[in-house]
């Protein structure tokens, strides 16, 4: 495992005037799609050229060990951009200002009513989604690729047209719940927040929890895997625990939650991360890596116990800087310690 380096510390910034409401980030309901594309030649949801408009429903979570994702084709909106633009859906609600927004001009009142399951898309995988999936529409080899990961530690890259794997990774042993001092939802625990991918590099980013010893230690672990060919990249993982240092306070793999989305600012990948509900010392926590450099590491925590970053829209941005939410805070005596605020870092 690559060695890294101690954490830099992330500072809060003020805001200038009065501060805007972050938009809501919620999971997605069932009936919602990941994304929509119209085309007007072939045949098919998803392939280039498709001629067909369709939905893939979806719960929140999907709670399914089988046939996650199957029966339905992936629809992807393009922001206003002309049909058979390429178009991507790399992050949690599509932008990084989170506000799930999916415009495609010819997604019309009358092309939605003709929406329509594909049967023939089975998108078959191993263990529980909480994750919203992502699109590229230039995958591996050229082919629109669904990305999937679940709480069994399984990443996958999907035809978006048929469903059938193209490359698979399972990237280590989940935690058992039986094995944390604290109650959660999720049994196993492995990767729970939104990845994101970088276009640029070609990669996607996520965290994932994991036990080397059968359940004794508890890691949060951060990677990057090559988008093509789904190989860990150089340097990574990161491991959290090992790494994150804020003011003195280091990161408890045990107690901490990685359920927000992830996101990337200015070619710093942010991994946001809270707790397993109200248990234990814990902190809200916001972890920075360089995508370039995953030796470089640097963190925010909360002054107080408590302070959990909690929404499951994770890491927002205006482009300049990174966004995040922290919840309820204990025995601040009075004094505020980064708990109940919006911080802009």
């Amino acid at each position: 495992m690559a060695r890294h380096d101690r954490a830099e510390v992330l500072v809060p910034r003020k805001f200038k005037g009065q501060p805007k409401r972050l938009p809501d980030n919620l999971l997605f309901q069932r009936g919602t799609a990941v994304a929509v594309r119209l085309d007007k030649e072939a045949a098919h949801c998803g392939r280039k050229g498709a001629s067909a408009l369709k939905l893939l429903p979806m719960k929140s979570p999907i709670r399914s060990s089988s046939s996650v994702i199957a029966g339905s084709c992936i629809a992807i909106l393009s922001a206003i951009s002309p049909v058979n633009a390429q178009v991507n859906v790399t992050q949690h609600h599509n932008h990084a200002s989170r506000d799930g927004l999916y415009i495609d001009s010819a997604f019309t009142f009358d092309a939605a009513a003709k929406l329509a399951r594909d049967l023939n898309f089975d998108g078959t995988i191993v263990g529980d989604v909480w994750a919203q999936p992502l699109y590229v529409d230039d995958g591996p080899g050229g082919r629109p690729t669904v990305i999937a990961v679940t709480e069994s530690n399984n990443v996958y890259a999907l035809d978006a047209v048929d469903g059938s794997i193209i490359w698979q990774i399972n990237v280590g042993t989940p935690v058992s719940l039986s094995d944390l001092a604290c109650p959660w939802d999720v049994d196993p625990i492995g990767i729970t927040g939104t990845p994101v991918i970088d276009l640029g590099s070609r990669s996607l980013f996520f965290d994932a929890m994991t036990t080397p010893d059968g359940g004794e230690t508890k890691k949060h672990l951060i990677f990057s895997l090559n988008l093509d060919t789904g190989a860990i990249n150089p340097g990574w993982p990161v491991d959290v625990g090992e790494t994150a240092v804020y003011n003195g306070t280091t990161f408890t793999s045990s107690i901490q939650a990685q359920r927000p989305a992830l996101g990337i600012v200015d070619n710093i990948l942010y991994v946001p991360y809270g707790s397993f509900f109200d248990c234990g010392v814990y902190h809200g926590w916001l972890v920075g890596v360089s995508i370039d450099n995953p030796a470089s590491v640097m963190a925010w925590a909360t002054d107080a116990i408590g302070g959990a970053i909690w929404g499951v829209g994770g890491v927002a941005s205006d482009g300049s800087n990174p966004f995040v939410t922290t919840g309820n805070t204990f025995d601040t005596l009075g004094n505020w310690g980064g708990g109940e605020a919006v911080i802009r870092l």
